[in-house]
């Protein structure tokens, strides 16, 4: 989500005449799109701020933003730690920031004071609608996430991002088939729908048409669109994996076999008291019926071990689910404490040697998974889309419809094009192999 909100206000910046350049050294503005996620995140933010802001003090002209979930959650507090921050802008006023930034420079450029930092973290209608600009670059763009949906209504008890993000709120679904069109006129094959609950697009806006809801309407419009070749999507809810969405992954062939599901825990005592409106017995029950339609399906989920209470025999409810489930990638977290959040005032409060050591159970179940589940790709042929240069510059990467990372030799006009990987060396995190020349008979050694 970040990823595509920074995109999209460097997208309104470049049509405004700035510039995009490959340092922050050389920038005459700096924004910094933060997380709020864990405090961790945001103390990163504000030491990173903090270093910048050196630079402020050495160049006045210099522009120093914040933007984002920390903008929103902190709002002018942040002055307190940063009082050289020039720009904070929240959650629902991105599209404002290329006007607070010509009105910046032009004060300083007329030699006009600012007498105050520019605080805006208030909401707006029809913000959601805002994030709908990609930024054009020179290397072809294969892949593309399309914000759908914003906010969240569920109010988990460890999770501030209702308070950074507000609340649900839907894109029309014209306007995202439109972009998702536009986005396939410039050779974009893989689409990736984001929201905060991406399940619960439009359930406010749009009738359920013959028991199919209105994310998987529009799943299925994007699916017609010639070009659009693979969808994602992130994040969802177990709650929003009714029948509709199961059947989806059965006759939807452009809908990749890969699901993030998040579980967060394995015992009905700590669902409960996280808020979150499952059983463990629904939740395998899901798992159980994608499974049924795709036996091929991926699965990767989002754990927190150590939340306030949890005691063994909650944790391990967690490791038995968890192994029952047999994901292909997890994202598991040590629970900390989040100012805001009901959590925080839980007692019970579990030591960081408990947390640590039930983090590694998960990991070292998760690393056998994930080598298991890649060997057995070894000498099959995957179906990838080569997205372009690796890390090194020297070699093409790209992912399997599983969403596994794959390394290979290719030639750079294969860049936007699914082609078969014959598999033949894997790691825990990624695939190798060479490419397999239809119609040639020939292969490419990787």
């Amino acid at each position: 989500m970040n990823e595509r909100d920074s995109e999209a206000v460097a997208a309104m910046l470049r049509a405004r005449g700035y510039r995009i350049v490959d340092s922050e050294h050389d920038c005459d503005v700096l924004l910094l799109n933060t997380c709020s996620v864990r405090d961790a995140a945001e103390q990163k933010a504000i030491g990173k701020a903090g270093h910048v802001a050196a630079r402020h003090r050495k160049n006045p002209d210099f522009v120093l933003g914040i933007l984002g979930c920390m903008a929103q959650n902190r709002g002018a507090e942040l002055l307190d730690k940063l009082p050289d921050v020039d720009l904070i802008v929240g959650t629902q006023k991105f599209h404002q920031v290329p006007d607070y930034l010509d009105n910046l420079r032009a004060a300083r450029e007329a030699g006009v004071p600012i007498a105050e930092t520019i605080v805006d973290i208030g909401e707006e209608a029809g913000s959601q609608n805002t994030i709908r600009d990609h930024l054009d670059t020179e290397e072809k763009q294969v892949t593309a996430f399309v914000s759908i949906q914003q906010g969240c209504n569920m109010d988990c008890h460890f999770c501030i991002v209702p308070k950074t993000r507000g609340d649900e709120r839907s894109r029309p679904m014209e306007d995202i088939v439109a972009e998702c069109r536009q986005l396939a006129a410039k050779g974009v094959k893989e689409i990736t729908l984001l929201g905060q609950i991406v399940t619960s697009y439009g359930r406010r806006d749009y009738v359920h048409t013959g028991g199919v809801s209105p994310f998987v309407q529009l799943i299925e419009k994007v699916h017609e669109i010639d070009g659009i070749e693979r969808i994602r999507f992130t994040s969802p809810h177990p709650r929003g994996f009714k029948d509709d969405l199961v059947e989806a992954y059965g006759r939807l062939p452009k809908l990749c076999e890969y699901v993030h599901l998040p579980m967060q825990s394995g015992s009905d005592r700590i669902l409960k008291a996280m808020n979150r409106p499952y059983s463990s017995a629904r939740y395998k029950e899901i798992v159980d019926a994608l499974r049924a339609v795709r036996p091929d399906m991926y699965f990767s989920t989002d754990i927190i071990v150590g939340f306030p209470g949890e005691a063994e025999e909650d944790f391990e409810q967690t490791r038995a689910l968890f192994e029952a489930c047999n994901y292909d990638m997890a994202y598991i977290f040590k629970y900390s404490i989040r100012s805001g959040t009901v959590a925080a005032d839980l007692g019970d409060q579990i030591p960081d040697e408990v947390k640590e050591h039930r983090n590694q159970v998960l990991l070292d179940i998760l690393r056998k998974n994930s080598e298991r589940r890649n060997a057995s790709l070894l000498g099959t042929v995957e179906e990838v889309l080569v997205e372009g240069p690796d890390k090194t510059g020297q070699r093409f990467t790209g992912r399997t419809r599983g969403n596994r990372v794959c390394i290979f030799d290719a030639h750079p006009r294969l860049v936007g094009q699914l082609v078969p990987l014959r598999i033949d060396r894997v790691s825990v995190s990624s695939l190798y192999g060479e490419l397999v020349l239809s119609g040639v008979g020939e292969t490419v050694d990787a």
